[in-house]
């Protein structure tokens, strides 16, 4: 077998060993909120509506956080590539600091401001109430999920992931034992699944962060808080925070419009939301594979490594990406069952499914390559051009919203329109943004 041929068999097969790991942990709050959708569509229509709006400030308020876990494995990365463990460990624990503390503001405030929130999001009369339980209930398992991203930023730098698989499956099981005594056994409604959420996240959170704490002791990094360490996890994590909130806002926006086109479209996207955050942290799960190798790569000074990995990871991106796209669009197919009986939003869910998967090998070439340009830290260029290209989706949405979807005939149509702007300008424009990047060597020299 040639040499290069061996070579990249065993570069798909390390980005394997890390991507499969990894998509555990990544599936974790998804897979919380597709649980919570799958019980709460049998309580009614105005639950699952409201769940939508919920799980939106929850998913947005702890996805803009995200950094935690991405600069905390490109930090530790680099400085492990580097032969710097301790310092790479005492990074990790400036990281789990901050995520604590961010998580405690964060859930309090959220808790005090669900009201105004949810009704901003759309949300009126019965459909305002759930939204506002369901969103009280949930926010103060925030800290938990916040120690997972810190946490797991320190074993991927590691290269050391199959802890954070194992957390993701407990907590999944968790959280569906949970939600099905809470909201059925007890009668909780949708107030119970948030608490079930919320018990499940804890739990992560402290699963993943004991071991990370006693694994960075041991290398002799200091476990008391540092002020220094937390504000250059935070400055770090700045750019990243700018990329995150422009990304969000774009989900907001589209969940706003779903809302404005009303209660049957609005439940339909949510289950249809729910499952593509599931199959997104798939496709993610390649390019944090990426990140964690191209970032010891660029540390240890092998730029020659580090492109051959870009291109290995963008390839398996697309690949991964048309397979999960073609299984994505035939269950979506049969899919609009488990989340409501009405007939209605069982179509929307279909036709929303067989649209998004149709989409997906974009999707998994973007996101590989986005990985890819964090690991290198490429953090400015990022938060330049999402936000950039989230600016111009946000607004062709008031476009759509304002002068098409009124005068199209039915849901059916507005929900195929809104799926493909999504797809289009949103990712489309990532995808163009992160192509363009790598085609150059600037990345490299960050």
């Amino acid at each position: 077998m040639p040499a290069g041929a061996s070579d990249m068999r065993s570069t798909y097969r390390r980005i394997l060993a890390l991507a499969v790991p990894t998509f555990g942990q990544l599936i974790a709050e998804p897979a919380f909120v597709l649980i919570d959708t799958a019980i709460v569509g049998h309580i009614g229509d105005a639950a699952l509506a409201g769940l939508s709006i919920g799980s939106t400030i929850i998913l947005t308020a702890v996805g803009l956080c995200i950094f935690l876990a991405y600069s905390t494995t490109a930090q530790v990365a680099h400085l492990l590539g580097a032969g710097r463990r301790r310092e790479g460990l005492q990074a990790g624990i400036d990281g789990l600091w901050l995520a604590l503390g961010i998580g405690v503001v964060l859930g309090v405030g959220l808790f005090a401001a669900a009201e105004p929130l949810c009704r901003a999001l759309g949300g009126q009369g019965a459909v305002l109430d759930q939204a506002v339980a369901y969103t009280r209930a949930v926010v103060l398992g925030a800290p938990g999920m916040l120690l997972v991203y810190s946490a797991n930023g320190v074993f991927r730098g590691l290269q050391k992931v199959r802890i954070t698989l194992i957390a993701a499956v407990g907590g999944a099981l968790l959280n569906t034992v949970l939600d099905v005594l809470f909201v059925f056994g007890f009668g909780w409604g949708i107030v119970g699944s948030g608490v079930a959420t919320l018990i499940a996240q804890w739990y992560m959170g402290l699963f993943l962060a004991v071991p990370a704490v006693l694994w960075a002791r041991a290398d002799g990094a200091s476990l008391c808080p540092s002020a220094a360490g937390i504000a250059r996890a935070g400055g770090d994590g700045l750019p990243l925070f700018v990329r995150t909130l422009a990304i969000r806002a774009a989900m907001v926006a589209t969940v706003a419009c779903a809302a404005r086109m009303g209660t049957e479209v609005l439940a339909g996207f949510q289950a249809v939301n729910s499952s593509w955050n599931f199959a997104m942290n798939m496709l993610d799960s390649v390019g944090i594979a990426g990140q964690t190798l191209v970032g010891s790569a660029l540390g240890a000074g092998a730029l020659a490594r580090a492109r051959g990995l870009t291109r290995v990871t963008g390839h398996m991106g697309l690949a991964v990406g048309a397979v999960i796209g073609v299984g994505f669009a035939l269950a979506g197919l049969f899919a609009g069952h488990l989340f409501s009986p009405n007939p209605a939003i069982q179509l929307l869910v279909a036709v929303g499914m067989v649209t998004m998967g149709l989409f997906l090998p974009l999707q998994g070439w973007m996101m590989a390559l986005d990985g890819i340009l964090i690991g290198a830290r490429d953090y400015r260029y990022l938060a330049a051009t999402c936000l950039a290209t989230a600016t111009a989706y946000i607004a062709a949405l008031l476009v759509l919203t304002g002068f098409v979807t009124p005068s199209l005939p039915n849901d059916l149509a507005r929900t195929v329109l809104l799926w493909s702007a999504f797809n289009v300008v949103l990712m489309g424009g990532r995808g163009l943004a992160n192509g363009l990047r790598v085609r150059g060597g600037g990345w490299l020299d960050v």
